[in-house]
């Protein structure tokens, strides 16, 4: 592992890189948003049926669930820079081929390929971003990241409900082409973005590992100080190693508690309107757009009293008091369906501002567990399997309200978050201020007595793992 990285002082260099990583989540916010916008004017000139446009909504969801994982495998084999350009260029394309799409086919296919290349940016930003922050900055500004995806959530309702104001509902096409001028923003942002110097040693090329930290943050290092810890090397393995027993624990917290988080986020996300329509709130285009554009705000603004607290308290107090206090806003709309729309819509805000904390850990947590090898990889699955709770939850929400009523659609957010607070009582870990790749030493799956008896005792964590190897 590397102190001189670990310890570094925060620069622009820094700066600059989370802006350009933060791309990635910012685009994956406006993409998944503006077509919700887009459909107001879609679906009649197309024809859609309900079957075709949820079919829309879903590819994108799908792409993710392929990219996040098979392109975290590929971003630890071939490296962080590669992927993080050729990323961007494949959203150019599919954003400037949507402007011409007239079938509902080329539109999911195209909605497929932009999933793909989002999330297979997450692992390849993310990663790379957190290989080269100094600890004591790592967790705030990988947390920023999920910002960018609302802040991306934001801009597409706002520059959504400009298109239909201007030019109307058939200046849809203008609005799935509209991400080209960001993805081509973060491409120039971009050049120059150097490797991770973590990647490099761990993939023998320790010389030019040391050339890219001395570069960029101007101190001169020993690559053998770059070279992962031999107690903390994972060694290859990609997707298998993560369901080894050493790793199997975090893998199945850090996809989990993701499921648990987004598959009622997204779906009030992307429900909110109709939710909070029966309550009583009006409904309209104003309300699709900026009214739900609003409730992305709140999803943002909790995050910032986020940021600061799981640098101050740490990672698993934050989460574990964010999942138990979420349940507390959708048991009440669950227990109480007639609730004034005054009522609901300060609950659905209460319930947005307290996702700040699973949403600052999204990233943070996976990046901190995993070392180098399969840092992307961990990144990619968890990512992965958050999809599967965000297509599931937008799927399900809209016939759960009219099948079963809003009071059993909202028991069941609550019992869903509930579950995610049960994984983060039994698994979640404290990474804060660890030095990257030193994280707790994961739980064997039979633990010796020494090493069981050197946790207890607060054995470093170095030990911890020899003992159990």
């Amino acid at each position: 592992m590397s102190s001189t990285i670990d310890n570094a002082p925060y620069t622009a260099f820094h700066r600059r890189l989370a802006l350009a990583c933060s791309g990635g989540p910012l685009l994956d916010g406006y993409i998944l948003s503006i077509v919700g916008v887009a459909l107001i004017g879609m679906r009649p000139e197309l024809g859609l049926s309900t079957a075709e446009v949820s079919l829309i909504g879903a590819a994108a969801l799908v792409g993710m669930f392929v990219g996040g994982a098979l392109f975290g495998v590929l971003t630890d084999r071939i490296g962080r820079e590669v992927m993080y350009t050729a990323d961007l260029l494949v959203m150019v394309a599919c954003s400037v081929l949507s402007f011409w799409v007239d079938t509902v086919w080329a539109i999911a296919l195209l909605r497929f390929v932009l999933g793909m290349a989002v999330a297979a940016d997450y692992p390849i930003a993310t990663s790379l971003l957190a290989e080269w922050l100094p600890a004591k900055h790592r967790g705030r500004l990988l947390g920023q990241q999920i910002v960018a995806w609302y802040a991306g959530s934001v801009l597409a309702y706002v520059t959504g409900y400009a298109f239909l104001r201007l030019a109307g509902p058939g200046s849809w096409r203008w609005m799935l082409a509209s991400s080209t001028v960001l993805c081509v923003v973060f491409l120039v942002i971009r050049r120059g973005s150097p490797e991770s110097p973590r990647w490099l040693a761990a993939n023998g090329r320790a010389g030019d590992a040391v050339r890219v930290v001395e570069k960029h943050l101007g101190v001169r290092v020993d690559g053998r100080e770059l070279m992962p810890d031999p107690e903390q090397a994972a060694g290859p393995g990609g997707l298998r190693l993560l369901m080894t027993p050493p790793y199997r624990r975090r893998t199945l917290f850090c996809g989990l508690f993701f499921l648990c988080q987004v598959g009622p986020l997204f779906a009030m996300l992307t429900f909110g309107p109709q939710i909070l329509s029966s309550f009583g709130m009006p409904g309209g285009t104003v309300m699709d757009t900026l009214g739900t554009g609003l409730i992305s705000l709140v999803f943002l603004l909790g995050c910032y009293p986020a940021l600061r607290l799981i640098d101050t308290r740490g990672r698993r107090p934050v989460i574990i008091w964010s999942f138990a206090l979420m349940t507390v806003p959708l048991t009440l709309l669950g227990v109480w369906p007639t609730a004034p729309a005054a009522v609901a819509l300060t609950a659905l805000c209460a319930y947005a501002f307290l996702c700040g904390g699973p949403n600052v850990l999204d990233w943070t947590y996976p990046n901190e567990l995993f070392p180098t090898e399969i840092r992307a990889t961990a990144v990619g699955v968890a990512t992965s399997v958050s999809r599967i709770g965000a297509a599931v939850g937008t799927y399900l929400l809209p016939l759960s309200l009219t099948g079963l009523g809003t009071g059993p659609t909202m028991l069941i957010a609550a019992g869903t978050t509930a579950l995610g607070l049960l994984v983060c009582v039994l698994w979640a870990e404290e990474t804060r201020g660890t030095a990257l790749g030193a994280a707790p030493a994961p739980a064997p799956a039979e633990p010796t007595a020494a090493g069981a008896t050197g946790a207890r005792k607060g054995v470093p964590a170095q030990r911890v793992a020899q003992s159990v190897r």
